[in-house]
């Protein structure tokens, strides 16, 4: 046995035996213990060979365990590059929120890349979604949004001038909901929000680093400050590193 076969088997503590308990079951117990005691978010799993050889199984009982565990959330498959230790996901609640008040909520350090900070001409659906004429500027906000420094979603989103003018002079890297109700009296109260998954576009999977077709969570929000429309937004999560958990009553 190699040393990278010894430090691969020494690190997970255990051997492959054989009792009642399936070879790829026993496997998935190892490599699910080397993911969370050894190894850190991101980090890359040992190859196939080298479980393998490691553990004297065959590729099949590897890639079966693999396999399982990839579909399971704590590994993440890169095609042509290798498995990797997933990261944990943000877990949230599904309730109103702006991304910095949720993120500092859960008591994860929040940060923002401001992309996009201009005056333009409303998409069609969102000068409906406002209240506005159609070909009617708006504000257009798109930022990249952390959470301790690792790219969690990417926000789209449009505000109606009348409720908010000055928006773009005022800092954009922190809650744009705190200061719509600070500064230009407008509490965000409501919403009517759908969430779909679908495969990232370029432009978001290049910026998320899942890369093009990625599954992400995709979120349509239209927020509100009692009858006024503020907001039209789109938003991509990364679906390995956010989930909605919500409860459900008669």
């Amino acid at each position: 046995m190699s040393a990278t076969q010894r430090s691969t088997a020494e690190a997970a503590g255990t051997a492959i035996n054989n009792s009642q308990i399936p070879k790829h079951e026993q496997l998935r117990t190892i490599i699910l213990k080397l993911a969370r005691e050894e190894l850190e978010p991101g980090a890359k799993l040992p190859s196939e060979r080298t479980l393998m050889d490691s553990y004297g199984v065959s590729r099949i009982t590897v890639r079966a365990a693999i396999g399982r565990l990839v579909n399971e959330g704590h590994l993440v498959r890169v095609p042509a590059k290798g498995t990797f230790v997933a990261d944990s996901p943000v877990q949230s609640t599904l309730h109103l929120a702006s991304f910095t008040q949720e993120m500092e909520a859960m008591g994860h350090v929040p940060s923002t890349v401001v992309l996009v900070a201009e005056a333009a001409t409303a998409p069609e659906d969102t000068a409906e979604a406002l209240g506005l004429a159609p070909g009617s500027e708006a504000v257009h906000l798109k930022r990249l949004r952390l959470a301790d420094g690792r790219p969690v979603s990417v926000d789209d989103a449009w505000y109606n001038p009348e409720h908010a003018p000055g928006l773009l002079e005022i800092d954009l890297t922190g809650s744009v909901y705190k200061a719509l109700a600070a500064q230009f009296g407008h509490q965000i109260d409501r919403a009517r929000q759908s969430v779909r998954s679908e495969g990232a576009p370029a432009d978001v999977g290049a910026l998320l680093g899942t890369g093009t077709g990625a599954p992400v969570l995709a979120f349509d929000r239209v927020s509100y400050s009692g009858p006024l429309a503020i907001e039209h937004s789109r938003s991509w999560y990364r679906s390995d590193r956010y989930s909605l958990t919500m409860e459900v009553r008669l």
